[in-house]
């Protein structure tokens, strides 16, 4: 992730379509190589276009790699579940109104999302500052 010039926010990188085809295949499968990306792609495209999109990926801190002699393996940093909490955190935190925001994605969800969001919310200790807790 990068910082966004003199304030503490944390950027998500956005990911071009290619670079989400290649996250989605490190997603999958936990260390991929430019040669097994390659394979994995349907438009089968050039070494050097992988190449540059697995170092752009890590340029962007979302890939790490990791060196066996003389290959380079590519592994995601985040899961694809802390990405999207990343990237729905990120909506928040630039939303001009980000009760009205939580409020609108709230009202798209289906009803069983509802149910699993009441029941994590409903799992949580109270963090209102008002109540004390008992000894």
């Amino acid at each position: 992730m990068t910082k966004k010039q003199g304030t503490q926010q944390a950027v998500v990188p956005q990911l071009g379509e290619l670079e989400e085809q290649v996250m989605n295949l490190l997603w999958t499968q936990s260390r991929r190589s430019v040669r097994e990306v390659m394979d994995a792609l349907p438009q089968r495209p050039a070494y050097t276009t992988i190449a540059t999109v697995m170092q752009n990926l890590v340029r962007k801190t979302l890939v790490d790699t990791e060196r066996e002699g003389r290959l380079v393996f590519y592994r995601a940093r985040l899961s694809r579940e802390e990405y999207a909490a990343q990237v729905m955190r990120q909506a928040l935190e630039t939303s001009h109104d980000r009760a009205a925001s939580i409020l609108h994605l709230v009202k798209a969800m289906p009803s069983e999302e509802l149910d699993m969001l009441r029941e994590y919310l409903g799992a949580q200790p109270s963090q209102d500052p008002t109540k004390q807790a008992e000894p």
